[in-house]
C-alpha cells in the first residue's frame, strides 16, 4: 500500500460501537441508561438488523453493556473495587473488630446476602488443605452498590468450629478471622492463587454476569503461626467489577 492509498475504514458495526463506548466512558451514558436499540441504530445508520446487533454485541461482551430480555440493552458501568490484597487481610483489619469487606468496600454500600452454613464432607482437595474430613462451610453471595459482585465458600475444620460463633450467621465484630483468635488460632499467614478463567452457568447466573465477561477465582488459605490451616476459601469475583492490588518490596 502507498502512502497516498486510502486507510480501510473499520466496518460499520465497529464504528458504532466504538461511538457508543465513547459516550460510555466520557460520562454522556451513565450506569443504567439504554442504548439506543436495533431499530434505532438500523434507523439512523442504515443498516440491516444483523449489524445493529452486531455493534450491541460488541458492548456486551467488553461488559460494557447488559441486555435485558424484552426490555433492551443498558450501560453497565461499575466504579471497580479495589481488593488490596494485604491490607484487608492485616491484623490491624480484623482484630480491631472491622470486616475484611470494610477495606474492599471504602466506604461503598455492601451486603451479603443467600448465606448458606453447613457442616458436610469435605471434598478430596479442601480435606487435603485443611487435612480434615468433615469441615464446616460458609457459603455467600457479596453484593456492593446493589450489584452482585462476589461468591465466597469458607471452609473451616468441622472439630475446630463445632459450636462456636463460626457456625453462627452472625459471627460478630471482625468476622470469622477474630472468631478463630478467640479459640486461640488466629491466622497469621495467608497463601492466596489466583487466575482468571470463564464462569460455570450457576456462578453466571448468581453474579448477573452479561455473555463473555470472564471470572476471577482466588483460592486463599489461612495458617496460624505454628504452621495450622484453619480456613480455605474458594472466591469468585466478577472480573469486569474488580482492580487486584498488591504491594510488595524488592
Amino acid at each position: 500500500m502507498t502512502e497516498s492509498s486510502p486507510v480501510h475504514e473499520l466496518p460499520i458495526y465497529r464504528r458504532i460501537a466504538d461511538r457508543l463506548r465513547g459516550e460510555i466512558l466520557s460520562g454522556e451514558l451513565h450506569d443504567g441508561d439504554r442504548l439506543p436499540g436495533e431499530n434505532a441504530l438500523m434507523a439512523e445508520y442504515g443498516i440491516a438488523r444483523a449489524t445493529a446487533r452486531q455493534a450491541l454485541a460488541v458492548l456486551i461482551n467488553e461488559g460494557l453493556a447488559v441486555p435485558r430480555r424484552g426490555s433492551g440493552v443498558y450501560v453497565r458501568l461499575f466504579r471497580p473495587i479495589r481488593r488490596h490484597g494485604s491490607r484487608r487481610l492485616s491484623r490491624e483489619q480484623w482484630g480491631q473488630g472491622r470486616a475484611v469487606w470494610d477495606a474492599d468496600a471504602r466506604g461503598r454500600a455492601y451486603t451479603v446476602d443467600q448465606v448458606q452454613i453447613q457442616r458436610e464432607q469435605a471434598s478430596e482437595e479442601v480435606g487435603h488443605i485443611l487435612d480434615s474430613d468433615e469441615v464446616w462451610v460458609r457459603r455467600r453471595r457479596y453484593l456492593v452498590d446493589d450489584r452482585p459482585v462476589q461468591l465466597a465458600a469458607s471452609y473451616f475444620p468441622a472439630e475446630l468450629v463445632e459450636g462456636t460463633a463460626v457456625v453462627l450467621p452472625d459471627t460478630g465484630p471482625g468476622g470469622v478471622y477474630a472468631r478463630l483468635g478467640d479459640l486461640g488460632h488466629p491466622p497469621a499467614h495467608f497463601t492466596e492463587e489466583v487466575r482468571a478463567r470463564m464462569p460455570h452457568p450457576r456462578e453466571a447466573e448468581l453474579l448477573g454476569l452479561p455473555a463473555g465477561t470472564p471470572v476471577i477465582s482466588i483460592g486463599r488459605t489461612a495458617y496460624t503461626a505454628e504452621g495450622r490451616p484453619v480456613e480455605h476459601n474458594e472466591m469468585v469475583l466478577d472480573a469486569a467489577s474488580y482492580v487486584l492490588q498488591y504491594d510488595f518490596d524488592a
